[in-house]
C-alpha cells in the first residue's frame, strides 16, 4: 500500500529516545486519511504521539467497507526501498501484483510479505468479482542497515501458527510468540499476531519488547483500557503478559519488537539513511528503471510527490 498523501510529511525515527521503557498506556486515535477514491484508511504510524513499535513504522487500517457496488480498493503502481509490507486481510480480497512478476490474490488469514530490499514497485486493488466486505490493516517494518539493500522478494504464506487458549485465538502473523513462529521472513526481532477474543484472556510478552494493540472491531479492554476500533494503545516495555478482555467477540491486532535502534529518514513510500539517498530514489522512480515495471495493472503508475523544500535529516527517534 502506498502513502497517497500528495504532501508526505519527513518521519525521522529509530533510536531509544521515544521509547517507554516502562509499562505506559499511551491511546492513539487513526487519523483518517484518503486512499484512492474509494478507500479511507485510518492511519496510526507514523502519527505525531508514536513513530515506531519495534521496527514497525507503518499502520494503516482500513474498514470494514461495504463495497459491493464499489471498485473497492485501487492503488496503482508504485515504489518501496528499504522496508518489507505486510498485507493482512480480515475480510475480502486484494490482488498484489509486482514488478518481480508476483501476481497473488490475498485473502484473511493468509500473509502477503514484500520485502522492498533496495527497490521494488507494486499495485494493490480489489479483484473485478469482489466480495462486499473490505477490512484489513496495511504495515510496513524498516528494514535493519544490513539488510535494506537485500534482493527484493515477495512470500504469501497460507499456513500460518495458531496458539488457543479459551476464548483466544492468536494468529502469528510475524515473528514469534509463546513458541510458534511465523515463517514469514524477519529481520530483527519482533511479533504481529491477529488475536480473535472473546471474554478475558492473557497474553505472555517479551519484556525488552516494546508493544502496541490495535483494535480492529469489537469491544475491547487492553491492561483495563477500552480501546475503541479504530485506535491503537501504546503499552512500551517491561511486560511479561497483558490483560485482554472482549465484551463482544473482538478482533484485535498485536504489535511488538526490540525498540529499533537506528536512526532513519522516511518520505513516501520509501526508507533510508539520508536526505540524498531519498532523493536519488525519488528520481530514479520518475526517470529511471531501478523500480521496474508492475504489468497487468490497467491505469497509470503514481507519480512521485514533491521533495520538501527543508533537508531530509535523520534525528532521533520521536515519541
Amino acid at each position: 500500500m502506498s502513502d497517497l498523501d500528495i504532501r508526505p510529511q519527513v518521519t525521522s525515527c529509530g533510536g531509544r529516545a521515544g521509547v517507554a521503557a516502562t509499562p505506559v498506556r499511551e491511546l492513539l486515535p487513526g487519523r483518517e486519511t484518503p486512499l484512492g477514491n474509494d478507500t479511507v484508511v485510518r492511519r496510526l504510524l507514523p502519527t505525531l504521539g508514536r513513530r515506531m513499535v519495534g521496527a514497525w513504522c507503518f499502520l494503516d487500517h482500513y474498514g470494514p467497507d461495504n463495497i459491493a457496488e464499489q471498485p473497492g480498493m485501487q492503488v496503482p503502481p508504485h515504489p518501496h526501498m528499504g522496508l518489507q509490507t505486510v498485507s493482512w486481510l480480515l475480510d475480502g480480497e486484494v490482488l498484489h501484483r509486482d514488478s518481480l512478476g508476483s501476481v497473488q490474490t490475498l485473502r484473511p488469514g493468509r500473509l502477503g510479505l514484500m520485502t522492498a530490499g533496495r527497490a521494488i514497485a507494486h499495485s494493490e486493488e480489489s479483484p473485478a468479482e469482489h466480495a462486499p466486505i473490505l477490512h484489513g490493516a496495511q504495515l510496513w517494518v524498516a528494514l535493519p542497515d544490513a539488510a535494506r539493500g537485500v534482493a527484493p522478494r515477495w512470500e504469501y504464506h497460507d499456513a500460518l501458527p495458531v496458539l488457543e487458549d479459551g476464548g483466544l485465538r492468536a494468529t502469528v502473523i510475524m515473528g514469534e510468540m509463546a513458541g510458534a513462529a511465523s515463517p514469514g521472513t524477519a529481520y530483527t526481532p519482533l511479533v504481529g499476531a491477529d488475536i480473535a477474543l472473546s471474554g478475558d484472556a492473557r497474553l505472555p510478552l517479551e519484556p525488552d519488547f516494546e508493544y502496541a494493540v490495535l483494535t480492529a472491531s469489537g469491544v475491547a479492554f487492553v491492561d483495563g483500557v477500552e480501546v475503541p476500533p479504530g485506535s491503537l494503545i501504546y503499552l512500551g516495555c517491561g511486560r511479561t503478559e497483558l490483560a485482554l478482555r472482549a465484551a463482544v467477540p473482538s478482533r484485535l491486532l498485536l504489535l511488538g519488537g526490540e525498540p529499533f535502534e537506528e536512526r532513519i529518514v522516511m518520505w513516501w513510500n520509501f526508507i533510508g539513511r539520508s536526505g540524498e539517498e531519498i532523493a536519488a530514489a525519488r528520481e530514479d522512480w520518475m526517470t529511471g528503471d531501478r523500480f521496474g515495471a508492475v504489468h497487468g495493472y490497467r491505469g497509470a503508475r503514481i507519480p512521485a510527490p514533491a521533495l520538501p523544500p527543508s533537508p531530509l535529516k535523520p534525528r532521533g527517534r520521536e515519541r
